[in-house]
């Protein structure tokens, strides 16, 4: 393109340029009279433009009102919201009561009476050991015993002929071999493996024909009438939490079901290392739908802290803080707020206001502290016709 064309479109785009900000922008007229120039025509056919006038009452015209018009907002009512109302915490279950049972002596295992998920009694008998030699002991004994009492018998019908410390020896033996037997009865009894509690019984490590210890396991029995669970909950929630509190709990192996219970027992101290505590709670399982291990999300409800709560978009800043616009009888006032917590609805807010205050969430861009507003739900229904 040869050099002339170019120069013609440079003032085409140039002039379009100036015409545009003249229109547009508020504040040319002001500056075109800063820079001495006293009228400035438009790009509108067979018309010209009077003389710019101040950029305030420019802007005044395009906004259809005075200076001191009412500026056009949208408002809306402050609420209450709740923080620190709910808690939710894992922790892990165990049986209300749960036994390792082991042998009370050594031995070989000559007798399993059990099986895994077996439901047993307190005092049912699990297993038993070798007991010859025990057996041969209790007799040796129940003998001893029974010649104690014949010699003891014997001297308290000869007392004139024998003397009073024979007696006295004869008894004390009689004594003696009714300790034996007792003995040797518990050693016999000891051959039988008991069951402490009630409850089911886990996997068997034991096999007939093994020996076994007094540190041997046998066998685990599980009282799961009732699950405790442990978790860990916040420091600030250690004053709020009581012993009887309700709790909710679910497991992800029962999707979809919700446990009852209560808080049992409460750790004294808190934990200086996570800056949590440890709390107990007790969950019903008369139905046995839960195991000893399970993990469970539990869940508190509390009062919790009331803050007013407004709408996002009305929170402003500035160089002291945060904001909002609150408006009273058709006036603006800025409020100074202290945000808590942000939510996708709604932000938590310390400040000086009460439920139903209106606060502005659209215009705030022309809101002014004391200026008037006017709101946009109240003009619309004071342009509707009254009705007869």
């Amino acid at each position: 393109m040869p050099f002339w064309k170019q120069f013609i479109v440079c003032l085409v785009v140039i002039a379009a340029g100036f015409a545009g900000w003249v229109y547009f922008v508020p504040g040319a007229g002001e500056t075109l009279r800063k820079a001495g120039f006293s009228k400035v025509s438009k790009l509108a056919p067979d018309e010209a433009v009077p003389q710019l006038p101040a950029s305030g009452e420019g802007q005044s015209r395009r906004r259809g009102g005075g200076a001191n018009a009412p500026v056009l907002v949208a408002t809306q009512a402050v609420v209450r919201g709740i923080v620190n109302d709910r808690l939710s915490a894992i922790g892990t279950g165990d049986a209300i009561r749960s036994v390792v049972v082991m042998p009370q002596a050594s031995g070989t295992i000559r007798e399993i009476l059990i099986k895994s998920g077996d439901r047993i009694t307190k005092g049912q008998v699990l297993a038993k050991l070798d007991s010859e030699e025990q057996v041969i002991a209790r007799g040796q004994a129940d003998v001893a015993l029974k010649s104690a009492i014949e010699k003891s018998s014997l001297y308290h019908n000869i007392k004139s002929s024998v003397s009073r410390m024979d007696v006295f020896d004869a008894e004390i033996a009689e004594q003696g071999a009714r300790l034996q037997l007792q003995a040797a009865e518990l050693n016999l009894e000891r051959r039988s493996i008991v069951a402490p509690i009630d409850g089911i019984v886990g996997i068997i490590p034991i096999n007939i024909g093994d020996n076994v210890a007094t540190t041997t396991p046998v066998a685990t029995l599980d009282d799961r009438t009732e699950i405790l669970v442990d978790y860990w909950v916040p420091e600030r929630f250690a004053n709020t939490i009581t012993v009887g509190q309700p709790v909710e709990a679910t497991s992800v192996a029962r999707p979809g079901r919700v446990f009852s219970g209560a808080v049992e027992a409460i750790d004294n101290r808190i934990d200086a290392a996570s800056r949590t505590m440890r709390v107990r709670a007790r969950i019903d399982n008369a139905s046995d739908e839960l195991r000893a291990g399970m993990s469970f999300n539990v869940g508190m409800k509390f009062g919790g802290d009331r803050y007013p709560a407004v709408d996002p978009l009305s929170v402003q800043w500035d160089s002291q803080g945060a904001f909002v616009w609150k408006v009273v009888d058709g006036k603006s006032g800025k409020v100074r707020v202290s945000i808590v917590q942000r939510n996708p609805d709604y932000i938590l807010v310390k400040a000086d206001l009460k439920d139903g205050d209106a606060i502005v969430t659209e215009g705030l861009q022309r809101v002014r502290e004391g200026g008037g507003v006017r709101v946009a739900g109240e003009v619309a229904s004071n342009s509707e016709p009254a009705t007869q």
